[in-house]
């Protein structure tokens, strides 16, 4: 195969994953959203604030994410707003990237919903320092 023929190829595939990976995005989010409430607000279970900062913290969650999920050098911010809970508890069992699973079997949904009400619990950074708004 030459090399035009074989850089087109590994483009047009690169393309349609980048289109898939969109779709399933804005699948979840159009999901997990409810007109006129706040996203995640009516899905998301109670959960225990306390309890949900302990669990982030045993399970490991900060060495990637934070200690308090701003966001680290191999995960994305997760709070101050999280995602709505049906996306955040679906990609938390079947995670697309680099993150491994958390299945029920170890983390039980009661500990999914801790772990978001500690997310949610997060005071938004200070909008005065230039460098805390990435």
């Amino acid at each position: 195969m030459n090399r035009f023929v074989r850089h087109r190829s590994v483009r047009i595939a690169a393309a349609g994953l980048m289109i898939a990976v969109a779709l399933i995005v804005a699948r979840l989010g159009a999901e997990a959203q409810t007109p006129g409430a706040t996203p995640g607000a009516q899905t998301a279970p109670a959960g225990n604030t306390q309890n949900g900062k302990r669990i982030f913290a045993s399970y490991g969650c900060f060495q990637c994410h934070g200690r308090e999920a701003q966001g680290g050098i191999a995960g994305p911010r997760l709070g101050p707003n999280p995602v709505p809970f049906v996306a955040f508890s679906r990609y938390i069992r079947q995670p697309a990237g680099q993150m491994p699973p958390y299945t029920s079997k170890v983390v039980t949904d009661t500990e999914l919903a801790d772990i978001y009400a500690f997310l949610q619990s997060l005071p938004q950074p200070p909008k005065d320092i230039p460098l805390l708004n990435n």
